[in-house]
């Protein structure tokens, strides 16, 4: 297998499929990072609206009372500020956090990995596992979704959570994660 770095010779034209792609694992020697489950996205929709459809309401209602008291400000000011928050919240911002992440899984560690301002990149090894957990709200379970926390032994980031996961993947992880431990401590 040629590496990614090879340069071409003399008369050789450079191969495209040979350099990496801009998203390319920071680590190197890393196989690729397997996306999540698809309705992640609507589920993280769903989500954001819990929060933002009640905060529409309460700046319809500050608009009201800014009326009431003939503030200098127009009508619909305040809502639509809060509107483009919720828009970004609710429509880009699930899309971006879902290509955002993604986790790969090798015989003997978990790689999770994360963030669009705040990059995160966790290695867990299966030597370090404490217990694994498959937990669902009801968005999740509405989408058939779920999440996968890994815990640890030690203080400092003591548990792993990778969200976004199809129910019978995260519960099939589990069961994999569980017996590479059964198997090690032998």
């Amino acid at each position: 297998m040629e590496s990614a770095a090879h340069e071409p010779g003399r008369g050789e034209a450079a191969n495209p499929a040979r350099t990496p792609a801009p998203e390319s694992n920071a680590l190197a020697g890393e196989a690729e990072l397997t996306k999540l489950d698809p309705n992640f996205v609507p589920a993280m929709r769903v989500e954001a609206m819990f929060f933002w459809v009640p905060a529409l309401i309460g700046a319809l209602i500050a608009d009201g009372a800014l009326q009431a008291n003939e503030a200098p400000v127009p009508f619909g000011l305040v809502s639509a500020i809060v509107l483009v928050f919720a828009l970004v919240f609710v429509i880009r911002l699930p899309a971006r956090r879902y290509q955002a992440r993604g986790y790969h899984m090798s015989a003997d560690r978990l790689r999770v990995v994360r963030g669009i301002l705040w990059h995160s990149d966790t290695i867990v090894p299966f030597g370090r596992v404490q217990h694994i957990d498959v937990n669902q709200g009801p968005v999740e379970r509405f989408f058939d979704i779920a999440t996968l926390t890994v815990h640890t032994a030690g203080t400092h980031n003591a548990s792993v959570q990778l969200p976004g996961l199809k129910h019978e993947t995260a519960t099939s992880m589990r069961e994999d994660i569980r017996a590479r431990i059964k198997r090690d401590s032998l």
